[in-house]
């Protein structure tokens, strides 16, 4: 669970690359484009670009580089040659990278085209609500500390927090010890310590909290048809604080 300053350096490279996978597609048109397209896109980006591996792909028997869950998908939204993204939605793009066998994980939701303003305001809030989960991670805190600061700045907006599914330690597996909860009891939970590398990544509804899955078995969808949004990063705690390993040039 907690890992050495050399295993930092090389999980900081991971993450440095899969920053540089958003950055690329913060320059693409996806109105018009398939997920598929996107999906392949990516992968050729990872391969030969940076000559690194999509970790997702093959992960659990997943056959993509990428979910790509659109509007009131909640996660593990499956490509598809059909689903073509349009003006008007939104779209998280969550993606994984293996760089010298450390793996970094991060997702995105982007606003294509014109949206309401209730939409783009989900948007914010679920991306202020990982910022506050990430804010609350230091040395002595508790994973309790980081599931309170996400849930109530989601609820305080009127808005709720997935319980299902919730952010993971992560290292040479995608999936590692412990869980990482986004709600809790502050003081409550795991204590914090240096070393430990996790993911942060709360899915926040406009609506109920409720989901079910689709009969592909992957695609996760609000229970009411009300829209979804989700951002992840990749941290570590240090001594001071927290690092974000997969920071982007938009969240500095």
């Amino acid at each position: 669970m907690v890992k050495t300053p050399d295993e930092i350096a090389l999980m900081r490279i991971s993450g440095k690359l899969l920053a540089s996978v958003f950055e690329m597609l913060d320059g693409i048109e996806l109105a018009g484009m398939t997920t598929m397209q996107v999906n392949d896109l990516v992968e050729r980006f990872i391969t030969e670009d940076l000559q690194s591996r999509p970790a997702s792909k093959g992960q659990y028997g997943f056959k993509y580089v990428l979910n790509c869950s659109i509007n009131d998908v909640v996660c593990h939204g499956v490509p598809d040659d059909g689903e073509v993204i349009c003006d008007g939605d939104i779209i998280n793009l969550d993606i994984t990278l293996e760089k010298n066998g450390y793996i970094a994980d991060s997702s995105k939701t982007y606003i294509v085209g014109d949206v309401p303003s209730a939409t783009k305001k989900l948007v914010r809030v679920a991306q202020e609500a990982m910022w506050k989960g990430i804010r609350a991670v230091r040395p002595g805190a508790t994973l309790g500390d980081v599931g309170h600061a996400i849930d109530r700045h989601a609820k305080r907006n009127g808005y709720s927090v997935v319980r299902e599914y919730c952010g993971h330690g992560i290292g040479r597996e995608m999936h590692e010890e412990p869980n990482v909860l986004n709600f809790g009891k502050p003081g409550s939970g795991l204590k914090l310590r240096e070393g430990m590398v996790f993911t942060i990544e709360p899915m926040v509804n406009q609506g109920t909290r409720r989901v079910e899955t689709e009969d592909d078995g992957w695609t996760v969808v609000t229970q009411d048809g009300k829209l979804s949004a989700q951002f992840e990063h990749t941290v570590a705690v240090t001594r001071e604080g927290v690092e974000v390993l997969t920071l982007r040039s938009d969240g500095l």
